[in-house]
């Protein structure tokens, strides 16, 4: 029996674990939404959207940790990176509880955030061990789906949280979160890369890998595009408290909200599952793609018509849905793109993909964050201009198999 068919679970549980893994990024940035002003007010009063860089600051460091979690997990191993990551993590989110300044804060939200690159990076090569292709896609937008669930529920948990021990005990429940995810991991999974399959971590050969990364025409389309999919996504999470409460006066019911659109978004990953196998990736990318552009345009129009009232907030939640709709096609079938020609160094290759896409997408949305006027205005234009371009782009890849 070879390594990969003794190295898989059954996929119910292996999918879940992934799932939970990947979602110690997104419990580290969706449950300090609703703090966001309540960190504002009393750590940046006089720029309150300085508040943003607490989830910037977390991608930021997410983005330059994942250039260094990929070859450590070729060199040694899927586990111990997601593991020791894991403790890196914790131990920024204890700094961060701590803190007293904002800017103590920030630095403390990098440190999480390279941490938080070893579960990332080094689960995405255990799927690319496993599985390859459309295969992949399926599986990942199978864990999307799962992990869907962990962004919904997060806000709310935040919000709790921050009623019963104020903002900072949030930071407590990453602690939390992470140790039980990860302890999953050292009992369940057995390691996926062998140890003759181990690439040495040696300067020549990551400096080769990078190379053949990112001189693969079709890698570097994908790299872009999957850099604005985040950004859709960042955009609109670093921008919904300020807009809900600005806009709307619904910032104590925020939270709820976002886990009813979270929870409606899941079916997006389950039907690109279904699907992707018989579609492809790129059809999928593009035809989504396409469909925010028109969406995006028209939401900038509504906005510029000055509406108020039930009606307006009804179709900004559509428009939000939509969005989230959006990365449910897209990311998953990016990532699996772009590293179908590189099963070979598939934790560089995770590595350089992430952080290149990760640290674009954290640029853009801190410079366009800060136009934000309290209306859906400026990320409207962001995210239809954002998905002209990515249209264009997919459109760009050729090659000789199907993708």
């Amino acid at each position: 029996m070879n390594l990969r068919a003794q190295t898989r679970l059954r996929l119910p549980e292996f999918t879940v674990l992934m799932a939970m893994l990947f979602a110690i990024i997104a419990f580290s940035i969706d449950a300090m939404l609703p703090a966001m002003g309540q960190i504002a007010s009393e750590l940046s009063p006089n720029d309150p959207n300085r508040a943003q860089l607490v989830v910037m600051s977390f991608v930021l460091g997410m983005g330059v940790g994942t250039l260094f979690t990929g070859p450590m997990a070729d060199a040694w191993g899927r586990k111990p990176v997601i593991i020791w990551g894991g403790v890196v993590f914790c131990i920024g989110s204890v700094i961060a509880w701590y803190a007293q300044s904002l800017e103590l804060v920030l630095a403390a939200r990098i440190l999480q955030g390279l941490g938080a690159a070893g579960p990332r990076i080094a689960s995405m090569a255990i799927m690319r061990d496993l599985y390859a292709g459309r295969q992949m896609a399926r599986v990942m937008s199978l864990a999307m789906m799962v992990f869907v669930f962990v962004p919904a529920v997060a806000p709310m948990i935040g919000s709790w949280i921050m009623a019963g021990f104020g903002w900072r005990a949030i930071f407590l429940s990453f602690v939390v979160f992470a140790t039980i995810n990860c302890g999953w991991l050292a009992v369940r999974q057995p390691e996926t890369i062998a140890k003759p399959d181990r690439r040495p971590l040696r300067l020549a050969e990551i400096r080769d890998g990078v190379k053949e990364v990112l001189t693969i025409p079709r890698v570097v389309i994908a790299i872009v595009v999957l850099s604005f999919a985040f950004t859709l996504i960042f955009l609109t999470l670093v921008t919904l408290q300020q807009i809900f409460e600005h806009s709307f006066g619904r910032s104590e019911s925020f939270p709820y909200w976002f886990a009813l659109i979270s929870v409606l978004s899941a079916p997006g990953g389950y039907l690109n599952a279904k699907i992707v196998e018989r579609l492809g990736m790129r059809y999928l990318i593009a035809a989504a793609f396409s469909v925010q552009m028109v969406l995006a345009t028209l939401m900038t129009c509504v906005v510029l018509l000055a509406p108020t009232g039930d009606v307006y907030f009804g179709i900004y939640l559509l428009w939000i849905l939509s969005v989230m709709l959006t990365a449910g096609f897209t990311i998953g079938n990016l990532n699996a793109l772009s590293l179908e020609p590189l099963g070979h160094i598939a934790g560089l290759a995770s590595s350089v993909i992430s952080a290149v896409s990760t640290i674009i997408s954290a640029a853009i949305t801190a410079g366009l964050g800060r136009f934000l006027d309290g209306t859906p205005l400026a990320p409207a234009m962001s995210i239809a201009c954002l998905s002209i371009a990515s249209v264009w782009l997919i459109g760009r890849i050729r090659d000789e198999q199907p993708a």
